[in-house]
């Protein structure tokens, strides 16, 4: 694995750099083009910044050097969290990033840096998903972790963490990228994931430290999701939605897209329809993806374990073994037959569907089949039948 080649002085300059006031990180690449180093732009005069193509104000805002104080109180709020900073000369900064056309300046990181190194695929989709979104997303992103592909998302509300988090239940690993700074994780309910991922993946944010979750940063932070990714796989999400954005951005980047196709009724189904009728991959199984990756990436995943083979045994919480034994049996498989996957049905309407039996054995059978990981019950007495093969 690479390593970081600069010293405490050398990141202190980049952090200033990050933090001009005005500097985009189209304008900092191409002063860095020009100069070389952070240091060689902070010794520039005003008059040979404008020379490179900036505006008066912002050259003198650089020359003066105002922005080295606050580059001190990100250095100590980065060691307090446990973070590091990956500028853009660090061998370690994700290449497919770096080809991008803004790449960020610097990255701060917390957690196995080493993943910025690994052949990534981006799960992403509405922070409202319907139940069959949630399992497609979770399902998904644990096979293709454990083939091999770190997952990367955004760690929102929704597909995002079920992405996120069908990786971490396979052991695989997963990269979230966040549009506030990594001490201020968002949204609020995702701390325990976020202190997951930074123990077994990686958190990753271009903002500074302490940075709010202002909207406007989640486009912005969009183009790293899809940036370090060889592909997007977008699961649910509207005509318009962030989802929608990643994938144009993907198509920019020149990466492939992957959408799982979705009921024609719904309009969380709009966005990922419409990818695949403009060409996008349509997935159905993990090998979908696993195909439709460039030739190079499928060479980098030979010799991982392959979760796409056939396997002799079903697998647990197969509904066509019904993982109940005994008297119960024949309810477990009622219940199955009535319980939907694309969407949750509540208890009392569940009841009504398998009349012949009693609440109290569709209850125990219930318990039973949640535990063998076949059933899921979500707020309000609703259940939902996982999606299996």
């Amino acid at each position: 694995m690479a390593t970081a080649a600069y010293t405490r002085e050398q990141e202190l300059h980049w952090l200033a750099l990050l933090l001009v006031p005005g500097l985009g990180p189209r304008s900092a690449g191409l002063l860095l083009q020009q100069f070389r180093s952070p240091e060689a732009i902070f010794r520039a005069t005003p008059s040979e910044l404008e020379a490179a193509g900036l505006p008066g104000g912002l050259a003198r805002s650089i020359a003066s050097g105002c922005t080295f104080e606050e580059a001190v109180r990100q250095q100590e709020k980065m060691a307090a969290a446990e973070a590091v900073l990956i500028p853009l000369s660090d061998p370690r900064y994700p290449q497919r990033l770096r080809e991008i056309y803004d790449p960020p300046v610097a990255l701060f990181a917390r957690g196995r840096v080493e993943l910025l190194e690994s052949l990534m695929l981006a799960v992403v989709g509405t922070r409202r998903p319907s139940p069959y979104g949630v399992q497609v997303a979770e399902r998904l992103s644990r096979e293709l972790a454990e083939a091999g592909l770190t997952i990367a998302s955004g760690m929102a509300r929704g597909i995002d963490t079920a992405a996120h988090k069908g990786a971490l239940s396979g052991g695989g690993a997963t990269v979230a990228v966040f549009g506030s700074g990594l001490d201020n994780i968002y949204p609020a309910e995702n701390r325990r994931l976020a202190e997951e991922i930074a123990a077994k993946g990686l958190l990753v944010s271009e903002f500074p430290m302490s940075t709010p979750a202002y909207p406007q940063n989640f486009p912005i932070r969009n183009r790293i999701v899809s940036g370090m990714s060889t592909g997007v796989l977008v699961v649910e999400g509207a005509e318009h939605s962030g989802s929608a954005i990643t994938a144009r951005l993907a198509l920019e980047q020149n990466r492939e897209v992957f959408a799982v196709p979705g009921n024609i009724t719904s309009k969380m189904s709009w966005g990922p329809n419409m990818l695949i009728k403009e060409g996008a991959h349509l997935v159905q199984s993990p090998q979908d993806v696993i195909e439709g990756l460039p030739p190079e990436d499928r060479i980098r995943l030979r010799g991982q374990r392959n979760l796409f083979e056939q396997q002799e045994h079903p697998k647990k919480g197969d509904p066509a073994i019904v993982p109940v034994s005994g008297p119960n049996r024949h309810v477990a498989k009622a219940v199955l037959d009535a319980l939907p996957t694309d969407s949750a049905i509540n208890l009392d309407d569940l009841l009504t569907k398998v009349e012949n039996y009693s609440s109290s054995e569709v209850i125990a059978v219930l318990f039973e089949l949640e535990l063998a990981g076949v059933v899921r019950q979500l707020p309000g007495k609703n259940f939902v039948k996982l999606w299996v093969e």
